[in-house]
């Protein structure tokens, strides 16, 4: 049977990378969501949604901030990815970003996770549950490290 209806496409969320430099190179935040929230227990990045009227990256830095209590020193836009939500009927795009912190930079997480973690890009690559996830950290990899900026293309990626 077929079915006329259009599927809407909406830039509702943002994933934040959030990095920081170690002696042994660079190290990505991992939470860990509650165990009373969706996808329970779950590795993942910081996520949420864009607020009406909002620009992705103000969402980004908000979203950084309730999620984690850290406040981004530089950020870049990194590449878009799909996801189609079976429930609202609709491809939702999530607007990926990679956020700097400092080293010392101590984190207060919010009710949504129950732990974090700072690890290795290869053990980050490892603990995320989402493919997409692993897919967008190649391309922060690709694009922003090992040099902590994005050379030649900086004056397009960096957003703030």
């Amino acid at each position: 049977m077929s079915v006329n209806r259009v599927t809407q496409v909406v830039a509702g969320v943002v994933d934040v990378y959030m990095l920081r430099p170690s002696a042994g190179g660079w190290q990505v935040l991992t939470l860990q969501r509650a165990s009373k929230a969706r996808c329970a227990e779950a590795w993942e990045t910081v996520h949420g949604r864009i607020e009406h009227d909002e620009l992705p990256e103000d969402a980004a830095i908000r979203e950084v901030l309730e999620e984690t209590g850290l406040g981004i020193e530089r950020l870049y836009n990194v590449t878009v990815q799909p996801f189609y939500l079976h429930h609202a009927g609709c491809v939702q795009m999530a607007v990926v970003f990679a956020g700097f912190v400092t080293t010392g930079a101590s984190v207060k997480l919010s009710d949504e996770h129950q732990a974090y973690e700072w690890l290795p890009v290869k053990m980050a690559l490892e603990r995320f549950i989402w493919p997409r996830e692993v897919e967008a950290l190649g391309h922060v990899v690709k694009l922003l490290l090992p040099a902590g900026h994005a050379g030649p293309v900086e004056d397009v990626l960096r957003v703030r």
